[in-house]
């Protein structure tokens, strides 16, 4: 049950925070569809998909014995869990938080670039479903489970120009989005900014932020400049656990203004979430996703966590009973129709477990705020450098050791 004397999101807000002015509670532009709605949807999306297959392979039993293969994988990695809602935002459906809109460029190209790994194409398509840039290393926050505690607030390496040759490499070799994150990103706005303008329609591309420095004013100027959404770190939903867990007692007014902010900007918006052993429950989890309902995201994120930065050395890893736990709460929020209308739960370890990991220069990789390529912000294995070494290079090598925790992705 949930604890009724908790702070609701309505006492929180009473508190004005002029560093991250607000609009207010009440914007919703953010939609979960489903019912007969969404298989009306669905129909126009399979439709879409046969539609770019039959166009770009011009062969008929070959686009038949494909578009076979990409259900089978994709059976393989939901298991049981279906599609059962998608997420309406400024006119476009998104299926996942990893998943350019439908319609779109960039929803194309993600079609093709799975195809591709399946049935060569003979051309230049997405060799990335995403990366993730860290732009800075400067924070104001003190997070417990900071993946970038021993780099903090150091002296930066990476210039606009190095960021801008990251970005144009990386989409020369077809990225479906760039994820930016830092420290916090927003840090270096007008850099961010500028970069934005460089990224081409093929490529969605998203912020991971504290919330910190993302006022109405600012999620504007980075919707202009390009920007799909943002993804707001929240780690609990009582406010002084979550400023406890991030060191600032201001950190979740922060963050629930920006999802506000965000979502008034029509951004796509998630809430992410370090599920530690402490938090997990199934109460929490309710409790959780009741909040992330109410403040009117479209995704919320679950992620493990891993004992690196912050919490190098120390006794972090999940259970199995935990995973258990996670692994129930992800399926029913997908699937049962007492939460049709609850943002779409997202959780890496669910797939990572049963089909593979799809990073390690699968289809995701990290570079870290010196430029450094590893496989994901949570396994440090540097494989080169992104300003100085040759990136194809580094992603054979990148490849060829893999992922230390999870079996390799065979396509």
């Amino acid at each position: 049950m949930i604890d009724r004397n908790l702070p609701t999101i309505a006492d929180v807000d009473k508190t004005f925070d002029i560093e991250n002015d607000s609009v207010s509670l009440n914007s919703r532009q953010q939609k979960i569809i489903s019912g007969r709605r969404r298989i009306f949807i669905r129909l126009r999306m399979h439709a879409e998909i046969v539609r770019i297959i039959f166009k770009n392979y011009r062969n008929l039993r070959k686009s038949i014995r494909l578009l076979n293969l990409l259900v089978d994988f994709r059976k393989k990695a939901l298991g049981e869990n279906k599609v059962m809602k998608y997420a309406l935002v400024n006119g476009k459906y998104y299926m996942g938080l990893y998943t350019p809109g439908f319609k779109s460029a960039a929803f194309e190209a993600f079609i093709l670039g799975e195809a591709n790994r399946i049935i060569p194409l003979g051309r230049t398509v997405n060799r990335f479903t995403n990366i993730l840039i860290s732009v800075t290393k400067k924070c104001v926050l003190k997070c417990e489970h900071c993946s970038e505690w021993k780099t903090l607030n150091q002296e930066e390496t990476l210039t606009l120009d190095h960021l801008k040759m990251i970005v144009a490499d990386f989409q020369a070799l077809g990225v479906g989005q760039i994820h930016f994150s830092g420290g916090e990103p927003l840090q270096r706005l007008d850099d961010l900014i500028e970069v934005l303008y460089t990224i081409d329609k093929k490529t969605e591309s998203w912020v991971l932020t504290s919330g910190h420095k993302l006022s109405f004013e600012n999620a504007k100027r980075l919707k202009e400049a390009g920007l799909t959404g943002v993804v707001v770190s929240i780690d609990h939903f009582t406010p002084a656990l979550h400023n406890r867990f991030r060191g600032s007692e201001k950190s979740f007014l922060w963050a629930q203004n920006a999802v506000k902010n965000a979502i008034a900007a029509n951004l796509v918006t998630a809430v992410s979430i370090c599920v530690t052993r402490a938090f997990i429950s199934d109460s929490n989890l309710l409790s959780y996703a009741k909040m992330a309902k109410e403040m009117g995201v479209s995704y919320i994120q679950l992620f493990e966590p891993k004992p690196v930065g912050h919490y190098a050395g120390k006794d972090v890893e999940l259970t199995d009973e935990h995973i258990k736990t996670l692994d129930d709460f992800f399926f029913r929020m997908n699937n049962d129709k007492k939460y049709c209308d609850f943002p779409i739960v997202l959780y890496h370890g669910y797939y990572q477990r049963r089909v593979g990991c799809f990073s390690a220069g699968n289809r995701h990789l990290f570079i870290d705020a010196d430029g450094d390529i590893h496989n994901c912000p949570f396994c440090r294995l540097k494989s080169g450098n992104a300003i100085t070494g040759d990136i194809t290079q580094t992603i054979d090598r990148m490849q060829k050791v893999g992922c230390a925790k999870f079996k390799p992705l065979t396509i």
